[in-house]
């Protein structure tokens, strides 16, 4: 008898255990697994946009807490005994028994809150048993849950009417608004909708619904829930008449955030009122632009302090529905332009390889069959470096590419942030510079971020890539870019300065402009996402508009201070840009950086003897036995180089020959201008099919020279004034000479193809 007692309480206890095991391991460790819709709210939590879940239903993600004057309204309708049980109201469920005999069927559930949360999750159908599932879960929620983390459970998961689901969802579908504004007869209509949804609805028994909303407004009157004077104001209101569609704000990125964090909720970095006005401003030139087939736009805003992103625009017109208006130009790579030219002036300056005013040749080129053009079709001979950057020059940035080197370059861009470079340096060549390579809006806006963040000393990232010294060299020349308006911007004072850049594409497919200042970077990109070009495609005369009206709707602003400790003083030719030479009178105390004083001394200046009366240059040692000389410095550029330059610049003194008898110069007075040396030129094709002919050119720095042309041992004739010679010759490797009538001599070995 012992034995067998002993043995029976052994199986109670047991059991007892399993059934307490069971009890504490019955609650799932995840309550609701459904899929959620994406949201993305401001940084201010306000909505921007949503994406529907995988199934269909407006559900949001789940919320932390319930608003007071719906958690009120749902508890005096739902549960009024909601914190005063344990997740089960014994009082609640024999009424409804009782109420259920009595009408012969189910009237009356008697749910708790905690129960209806279960019901919700466990989404099983009604009988007696699930009933009794439901009651052992609501004790274990109610051990494991606070009565606040339930009620957020309840209202992220109510059905709300249709595939509205969760309080949130059905506070912006149905008055437009967050939940956190909900008035009081709003929040009572939403907190009546999910006893019955399917049959008491805004499109459906509105009567019915109205009159379970009232009934609830006073009963939280006579409890003094709400005063006289909200009750008269909510009782008044009226239903909404159909669901709202939800905000569609900065929609480009809402569908960014849904492809790579699908079913969360973002809180993301924009500032809603800035978003819509920039948007604003997109919608306005759009109506412009499209009167010349340009379809798209995009722009981003930049805090720069913070590198948080304050506005997205990546393009127009997200809802019509066309596949170009939902392409996302802000993320998409693009032909750059001469967008990049200020991250070339920025490094040869950081790098020592010259110094803001060091001339650069703009002469043709042609290598290999690359022969770009500046925009203007012009020649300068030689410009600036700040020049170059600032007019957007091709040619002395393709030289100076060249001379800094593609792969250095290539490997610096790679750097900085430009992720698109997904080919070797050899495959981008010297058309790296020009647009031959793709970005992003995204990065070479960030990229102009970290050179602004380094004038600002620094910000809380990463290492940043930019020296200030450079780049204030550089952003003192990039804010004298001539702006779109008529206007001196300089002598208005409401006007802030803008360090800024533009770039067309080639094909006018592309039109780039992106500013800095101390607070903001805005870039904008203006096109037609398909690439097809026109020709108004213009940065300066597309973007950089836009870009300015986003500029004069941001706080203005002021400049950059010039950074300490960045610079030495050096002398510095006034007419070179190079460090002083021995024979460069002209010059300036300047700062440069400490890598600058590694640079070349003046090339272009040289002492020369004159005669007395200016005409000839001669030698010391013929000059006959008390003939006076005069001893000049002189500032003198390369043939090729001083044929354009002087066309552009009337003070410049071409050099007087030589006295006749007197010796030759050591310095041949001309050169090729097409084709270079070593060069591989290409025929052209006539409209019949046959081979065309070829115009080679070159520059003599005697205006009154007479030059001689030979192909290879033939002679082919001679040229005064303008030096231009066509002909037709055969494929294969040839030579090239010229002589003048002063017997100088040039040749230049080409291959025709």
């Amino acid at each position: 008898m012992i034995v067998k007692r002993f043995r029976n309480g052994v199986v109670v206890r047991w059991i007892i255990a399993a059934l307490l095991t069971a009890y504490l391991l019955c609650l799932p460790k995840k309550m609701f697994d459904v899929p959620y819709a994406t949201v993305v709210t401001a940084r201010d939590g306000e909505l921007l946009g949503a994406r529907i879940a995988s199934d269909g239903q407006w559900r949001f993600p789940s919320c932390d807490t319930v608003p007071y004057k719906f958690r009120r309204c749902i508890i005096a309708f739902e549960d009024r005994h909601f914190y005063r049980h344990f997740g089960v109201y014994p009082p609640a469920i024999v009424r409804a028994l009782k109420q259920n005999i009595q009408a012969g069927h189910t009237v009356s559930g008697g749910s708790t809150l905690t129960m209806q949360t279960v019901r919700l999750a466990r989404g099983e159908k009604r009988t007696v048993w699930e009933k009794f599932i439901e009651c052992i879960l609501a004790t274990r929620i109610e051990c494991h849950y606070s009565k606040s983390d339930i009620l957020a459970l309840y209202a992220s998961h109510a059905p709300f009417g249709g595939n509205v689901v969760g309080l949130d969802a059905a506070a912006w579908r149905y008055f437009g608004h967050s939940a956190d504004n909900l008035s009081w007869a709003e929040a009572a209509t939403l907190a009546v909708l999910p006893n019955s949804p399917s049959m008491i609805h805004f499109s459906k028994n509105r009567p019915l619904l109205l009159e379970k909303r009232n009934r609830l407004l006073k009963y939280l009157h006579d409890n003094n829930e709400i005063g006289t004077t909200d009750y008269d104001l909510a009782i008044s209101e009226n239903l909404p008449a159909e669901p709202l569609p939800l905000p569609q704000i900065a929609p480009h990125l809402v569908e960014y955030f849904y492809k790579t964090a699908g079913g969360k909720q973002t809180v993301s970095t924009i500032d809603k009122s800035l978003q819509l006005h920039v948007e604003s401003i997109l919608e306005r030139w759009h109506n412009v632009f499209i009167r010349s087939d340009i379809r798209n736009i995009a722009a981003i805003v930049i805090d720069v302090r913070s590198s948080d992103v304050a506005a997205y625009c990546g393009n127009v017109r997200f809802a019509d529905g066309n596949s170009s208006n939902q392409v996302d130009i802000i993320r998409s790579p693009r032909s750059t332009g001469s967008i990049l030219k200020p991250f070339l002036y920025y490094i040869s300056l950081h790098e020592g390889e010259i110094l803001p005013k060091t001339l650069l040749a703009d002469i043709p080129l042609n290598i290999n069959g690359f022969s770009p053009q500046n925009f203007n079709m012009q020649y300068d001979g030689a410009v600036p470096a700040d020049e170059v950057v600032a007019r957007s020059l091709n040619i002395p940035s393709v030289y100076l590419l060249r001379d800094y080197g593609v792969p250095k370059f290539y490997d610096f861009l790679q750097k900085i942030g430009i992720s698109t470079l997904n080919k070797s340096a050899s495959h981008y060549g010297l058309s790296l510079i020009l647009g031959g390579a793709e970005a992003t809006l995204w990065d070479v806006s960030f990229a102009y971020t970290a050179m602004s963040q380094a004038l600002n000393g620094g910000s809380s990232g990463d290492q940043n890539p930019f020296s200030p010294g450079a780049v204030w060299q550089v952003f003192d020349a990039i804010k004298e870019v001539n702006r779109p308006e008529e206007i001196d911007w300089r002598y208005i004072s409401s006007m802030q300065t803008v360090a800024w850049k533009t770039g067309t594409s080639y094909g006018f497919r592309d039109a780039w402009a992106i500013g800095a200042t101390t607070r903001y970077v805005v870039g904008v990109w203006v096109g037609n996402a398909n690439g097809e070009g026109k020709a108004e495609l213009i940065g300066a005369r597309t973007a950089g508009p836009v870009m300015f009206d986003i500029f004069n709707i941001l706080p203005s602003a002021p400049w950059f201070k010039r950074p300490e400790g960045e610079f030495v003083e050096a002398l510095v030719c006034r007419q070179s840009g190079h460090l002083k030479g021995r024979f460069c009178d002209d010059f300036d105390t300047v700062p440069i950086l400490p890598a600058g004083l590694n640079t070349d001394v003046c090339p272009y200046h040289t002492s020369v003897n004159m005669t007395i009366d200016g005409r000839y240059r001669v030698y010391e040692n013929c000059i006959e036995a008390g003939q006076p000389i005069i001893k000049q410095n002189r500032f003198v550029l390369p043939p090729v180089r001083e044929w354009y330059y002087k066309q552009h610049h009337p003070e410049y003194k071409t050099l007087p020959p030589f006295m006749p008898g007197c010796g030759g110069d050591s310095r041949l007075p001309m050169s090729f201008i097409y084709p270079q040396s070593n060069a591989t030129v290409y025929l052209p094709k006539q409209l019949d099919g046959s081979e065309g002919e070829l115009t080679f050119e070159l520059a003599h720095s005697d205006p009154d020279a007479t030059v001689y042309w030979h192909l290879d041992s033939d002679y082919l004739g001679l040229t005064r004034a303008f030096h231009k010679y066509t002909f037709r010759p055969l494929r294969g490797k040839h030579s090239v000479t010229v002589v003048d009538d002063k017997g100088n001599t040039l040749s230049i070995g080409i291959t025709v193809e």
